[in-house]
């Protein structure tokens, strides 16, 4: 099997066990920075390949966001042929990614235990929806993360109820966690020469990325609750009604705010006492407001925005998904990759990251189900003969 030839982690092998959205989004991360990714999967492949509309040909779209840069091996763990090319592929990888119900690798011998005593190399990560504890019972959705853990009760109008948040949030911050663990435990393997076990959960990651809102309990025991689009330590910091439409204003200390009033031709509003601190913005957030409402109902957004912008103000249109991605083409940011060449090519939001040396590579579109299945078993068979 041809390994990666471009990038940071080119010449590791990660091994994924993992299906819907967290243990993808992570694998993804690392095999677009050249990590060799082999996709196991059951004879039915990953749910999210029936995940649809929306659909690019006969293919789930939200399948091809976190999957290319695979190759795919169907195998059926219940059966011994296949159950031995997959303990085959947990002694030759680096990096062994599951997602599985607490303990249900055990009976396959592919949990921690077993594959590090064939590997002691191996950096073993574990994803699961509320750890291995009391909370192994509990299926692990995003969904039920965002309620379990806050993030709906502070989502939405003070008065209306709650809201999930428009993606599932926590399966994409508990991947990013993932690769933050499997990299640090990579790292320390490179000193002691033993990989290590690297255990992450949708709540615990849930309660982290709430940062803080979370943190605001941790430390002050506050409950913080739904304020729309209001933030509960800055004002401004949200759309205010211009011309021709809302446009996301922000003052984030108070030079910031200076600006903005010497901008809005209103400068007499941060020399006044009642509004020169943050805490006493935000404290007056229902007196100050009509003042900078009226003020910027003299102009349309666009003008604003490039107003405010030039005078240093942090401001905001807010638009559709595809309007974000045409504001990012005009930066040049590039937003849209292609994976792989010719007909086959998948295109795709481009990895964010980037480097003085090299880039993130795009060899592989998302694979089909089984696609490299005789390529992948052929090497393994390979390797068991020279064992």
């Amino acid at each position: 099997m041809q390994e990666a030839t471009q990038g940071p982690l080119s010449g590791l092998l990660v091994a994924d066990f993992s299906r819907i959205l967290a243990g993808p989004y992570a694998t993804m991360l690392l095999a677009d920075l050249g990590a060799e990714v082999v996709k196991v999967e059951s004879p039915a492949g990953d749910d999210t390949r029936t995940w649809s509309p929306p659909l690019r040909g006969d293919r789930s779209t939200y399948y091809l966001s976190v999957n290319r840069n695979k190759r795919s091996v169907v195998l059926d763990l219940a059966d011994p042929g296949d159950l031995e090319a997959a303990r085959t592929l947990a002694r030759r990888c680096d990096v062994f990614i599951e997602n599985f119900r607490p303990g249900a690798l055990e009976r396959f011998g592919l949990d921690h235990a077993s594959v590090a005593a064939g590997n002691e190399r191996v950096v073993y990560a574990s994803i699961s929806g509320f750890g291995t504890g009391e909370g192994a019972r509990i299926p692990g959705y995003d969904l039920m993360v965002q309620a379990i853990s806050g993030l709906m009760s502070l989502t939405g109008d003070p008065d209306g109820p709650p809201y999930r948040a428009g993606i599932s949030v926590f399966d994409v911050v508990t991947g990013l966690h993932a690769a933050v663990g499997v990299l640090a435990a990579l790292h320390e393997r490179e000193r002691s020469g033993l990989g290590r076990r690297v255990s992450v959960d949708l709540l615990s990651s849930a309660l982290s990325g709430l940062v803080n809102q979370s943190g605001a309990y941790a430390a002050a025991g506050v409950v913080p609750h739904r304020m729309g689009n209001a933030h509960p330590s800055l004002f401004p910091y949200e759309p205010l009604p211009t011309a021709d439409g809302d446009l996301i204003v922000i003052a984030g200390n108070d030079r910031q705010f200076a600006r903005l009033c010497d901008a809005l031709g209103v400068p007499g509003l941060a020399a006044d006492p009642r509004f020169a601190r943050n805490q006493d913005r935000t404290a007056r957030r229902d007196e100050l407001r009509p003042h900078l409402v009226r003020a910027l109902a003299a102009r349309p957004r666009a003008a604003w925005f490039d107003l405010l912008i030039a005078a240093g103000v942090p401001c905001a249109p807010i638009n559709s998904v595809a309007e974000g991605v045409a504001f990012a083409e005009g930066l040049g940011l590039g937003p849209v990759v292609a994976a792989g060449e010719g007909e086959d090519a998948v295109p795709g939001v481009r990895n964010p990251l980037s480097f003085s040396r090299g880039a993130p590579r795009y060899d592989l579109p998302p694979p089909r189900l089984g696609e490299h299945t005789e390529e992948i078993r052929a090497w393994l068979e390979e390797d068991d003969r020279e064992r």
